[in-house]
């Protein structure tokens, strides 16, 4: 029965006229226009209303009565659907939710509340069916994310999950707005490098494969891997232009299977030059917080109902909180002090000198009122060999910087570069990097800035004000240990 082939389903004007299964009967309109082509979303706003129109979309619900079929139909341009009301001629047994269909009609305004405008049907072609049986995901039932994440192929047809997916898309376009905006150039990054920035070793190495590369040829004549971060590379234009962003993905084999973590993630990173002090970067980085915040708010309101109000309850209050008020500063000294004062038992140790863990991260936000905090002037020997040293003995701090955020924890990472010659070149002598590393030194050489930049987290954004716990439930095709799918 459920098989692919395409049905037209429709009523004709002449009362002589009878309904044949399998036969298409459709009304003919002399010197008529060919029926607009809209999306639910522009005929859920009222365009074209009594016009006759085409709607195509995938099934939602259908609801067949004595006199007339009902439907609901979706093609992912908003959460809500389009009703359509026809007449029961045009049910079928193939009309079930998870079919996809073209449906062509007159516009008009509903009699009934809950939506102000459906679609009076007189055509439906049903462009492929779907078997209600085998589909995974019920009508009737509410489905987890725990769920859902069982069918990477299919949960886009959920409306949890095609709400992410809108609510991802306008964040994108808010982070690329923002910067646009501030003056900030936007630099294409390369996915494959030679370098590793962060000095972590958990890289994705790149090599040719099939049976002409018998020998180990390196296709590169050099060790290439997949990006890590792009923060070397923007330091590069950051000698020609003052300020530049890249926006795009970043790789880590890190072997975890956690809710935080992913091989495969997206980064938003910011190179700022002729800087001062921290705060020209913690500036930037909390006016786009607030600004790509604002945005998804404002263009995607029923959709971040949605998460707010069935998935993760409550937290619209806290996405209030962190636009309310500004982010205060507290120093890594001034963090630990808090930390070991603090009744709560850590996993983690809490002495100066350690790395703020999660949980540390996490209570750090709770103590100061759950609100998003920087946290500056980590120990030296924390920091990747390009943080500024603040020649702060006998402490000895980099001027670095994190952004801590309510249920995340770390949302960006950044700090000011060493821009002193000297001091950098010590510093990559002492990791055995000053060969590798000698166009980095170059830099340094020729008309350098004192400059920093940070790097944002994109599923970890949309974490935060989603109230999401777990990484993969925000991104399309999560890639992790032992899980690559499609």
């Amino acid at each position: 029965m459920f098989q692919s082939a395409a049905k037209t389903l429709s009523v004709a004007t002449s009362t002589a006229a009878t309904l044949t299964r399998g036969t298409s009967l459709s009304i003919r309109h002399y010197c008529q226009k060919t029926p607009a082509a809209l999306r639910v979303s522009e005929a859920l706003s009222g365009a074209e209303l009594g016009a006759n129109i085409k709607v195509q979309g995938w099934i939602r619900s259908a609801r067949p009565q004595k006199a007339n079929l009902f439907l609901h139909v979706n093609d992912g341009s908003s959460l809500q659907s389009l009703q359509v009301v026809a007449s029961s001629e045009l049910d079928d047994q193939l009309l079930t939710v998870g079919s996809a269909v073209e449906v062509t009609g007159t516009l008009r305004k509903s009699p009934r509340q809950k939506q102000p405008f459906e679609l009076e049907a007189d055509r439906i072609h049903i462009v492929g069916d779907c078997n209600p049986v085998d589909f995974p995901f019920k009508i009737k039932e509410r489905h987890s994310l725990d769920y859902i994440r069982q069918f990477p192929h299919l949960r886009c047809r959920t409306n949890a999950f095609s709400s992410l997916l809108r609510i991802r898309s306008e964040a994108t376009t808010a982070v690329h707005s923002y910067f646009k905006k501030n003056g900030f150039v936007q630099i294409h990054t390369p996915v494959i490098t030679s370098n590793d920035c962060e000095g972590a070793g958990e890289l994705f190495q790149v090599e040719l494969y099939g049976p002409k590369n018998e020998d180990g040829e390196k296709f590169f004549s050099v060790p290439a891997f997949l990006t890590v971060s792009g923060q070397l590379h923007l330091e590069v234009m950051s000698g020609a232009f003052s300020r530049v962003y890249t926006f795009g993905p970043t790789f880590r084999a890190e072997n975890s299977q956690s809710r935080r973590h992913l091989a495969e993630f997206y980064m938003v990173e910011a190179e700022v030059s002729f800087t001062q002090s921290l705060e020209d970067l913690t500036k930037v980085m909390e006016d786009m917080f607030r600004s790509a915040t604002e945005h998804v708010l404002a263009h995607c309101a029923e959709d971040m109902d949605l998460f707010h109000k069935h998935v993760t309850p409550g937290h619209r209050d806290t996405v209030e909180a962190l636009l309310k008020n500004r982010f205060p500063v507290l120093t890594y000294s001034e963090a630990i002090d808090i930390l070991s004062q603090s009744s709560q038992k850590f996993a983690f140790p809490t002495d100066w000198g350690c790395d703020l863990q999660t949980e540390h991260e996490k209570y750090l936000v709770k103590h100061c009122g759950n609100i998003p905090i920087f946290v500056t002037d980590y120990p030296y020997d924390l920091k990747p060999f390009y943080a500024r040293d603040n020649l702060d003995h006998p402490e000895h701090t980099a001027a670095a910087v994190d952004l801590l955020v309510p249920g995340v924890g770390e949302l960006c990472g950044g700090s000011l570069r060493e821009e002193r010659l000297d001091l950098l070149r010590a510093r990559l002598e002492e990791a055995g990097l000053e060969d590798t590393y000698s166009w980095y030194l170059d830099l340094r050489r020729f008309g350098s800035v004192p400059h920093g930049g940070f790097g944002m987290g994109f599923e970890r954004f949309l974490q935060c004000i989603l109230g999401v716990d777990n990484i993969k439930d925000v991104i399309a095709f999560p890639r992790f240990s032992h899980s690559c799918p499609l």
